[in-house]
């Protein structure tokens, strides 16, 4: 009997360049979006793999409720949305696409730096009610400018270098950032307290962890250089935004742009109600270019593992490539029965193997 195709559920909109290939490729595939969390927990368990962007919700529960689940492919970089510790647990491949939206993520990030720096927003908003308020919207230039970047990953890397073009002087905070990669970088290596105090702007480019969660609060802010601007297209939650709120209405922070808040969808936020602040609802991937790459990408990476046990882009395990997964399979497969052994000779919990 010949052995059935693996199934996906794409759970969230994707491109429907991700359906070609998972078909193309002999792979069942399934449509979900916008199942309730109960509706997808009933559907799930006919799964090998699933396919999320930010929308669903990944949870313990539900990876609880998948026993045939083996990969969750995640359509952009953050995996915030997915319990990886409980997805590991089980043996549960968890991958994302780190590169496929970084260009489109840093243009917008320094799209909202321009408007920011030039009160975009407001001008345009008063201009068409009429008005024509040319000294009420006096901006500045960012030539010449400090510019802070706080993590210089993929995205933080290339707003540095737009950066650079633009005419900025650009130093960076990143406790993983060796000197040799800030030289090749063009930026300046710097401490924390000492990249808010010199920052004409900052601007954010970090995952959210517990280390990172209000990194920009209520101190580090009043460190923050008189009259610095504040711009945060990485993840809600960096920023303590009442802490903003209450710096902007003082005027120690000049102004703020923001992709990301810590409630989404942000229906209330107390940094709505302020002139100085340029809102926006999550667009950082949102270009045809970014929607189209990240289909592709986790549609061709969660094939390859499904049919040859490829990992690529895995936050929970090391890559394996096509060539190596047939040689360590046999070796996985040992090591799972010795542990479902192990497990139901002891009560306690076993944490760990050395040899």
């Amino acid at each position: 009997m010949a052995t059935p195709p693996p199934k996906v559920l794409i759970a969230d909109d994707l491109s429907r360049a991700a359906l070609d290939i998972f078909r193309a490729r002999g792979i069942a595939v399934d449509l979900g979006p916008g199942l309730s969390p109960a509706d997808l927990a009933s559907a799930i368990p006919a799964f090998d793999g699933l396919a999320v962007r930010s929308a669903t919700k990944v949870t313990a529960d539900l990876l609880a409720a998948a026993p045939r689940l083996k990969v969750v492919g995640r359509a952009g970089i953050g995996v915030d949305n997915v319990d990886v510790a409980a997805a590991t647990q089980r043996g549960v491949i968890v991958m994302n696409t780190p590169f496929g939206n970084s260009v489109t993520t840093a243009e917008h990030a320094l799209s909202l730096m321009l408007a920011l720096a030039r009160r975009i927003p407001a001008a345009d908003a008063s201009t068409r009610a009429g008005k024509w308020e040319k000294s009420k919207f006096i901006g500045v230039e960012l030539a010449g400018k400090t510019l802070g970047v706080i993590g210089l990953g993929n995205i933080g890397a290339i707003v540095a270098d737009r950066a650079i073009g633009l005419k900025m002087r650009v130093m960076a905070y990143d406790p993983f950032l060796s000197a040799e990669r800030a030289v090749a970088l063009g930026v300046e290596k710097v401490e924390f307290d000492d990249h808010l105090a010199r920052a004409d702007i900052v601007t954010l480019h970090t995952p959210l962890t517990e280390k990172t969660r209000h990194i920009l609060n209520r101190t580090a802010l009043a460190k923050c250089k008189p009259g610095a601007r504040i711009v945060n297209c990485a993840r809600g939650g960096l920023v303590d935004e009442a802490a903003l709120a209450d710096a902007l209405r003082s005027g120690h922070v000049a102004g703020a742009a923001l992709d990301v808040f810590e409630v989404e969808p942000a229906r209330d936020n107390p940094l709505f109600g302020l002139q100085s602040v340029i809102c926006t609802p999550h667009l950082g991937a949102s270009t045809a270019e970014a929607q189209e790459k990240v289909a592709v990408e986790i549609a061709e990476q969660m094939a390859d593992y499904l049919l040859k046990g490829a990992i690529v882009n895995a936050v929970n395990f090391p890559s394996v490539s096509a060539e190596e997964a047939p040689r360590l399979t046999p070796w996985i497969k040992l090591a799972d029965g010795l542990g479902s052994f192990a497990g139901q000779l002891t009560e306690t919990v076993i944490r760990g193997v050395g040899i």
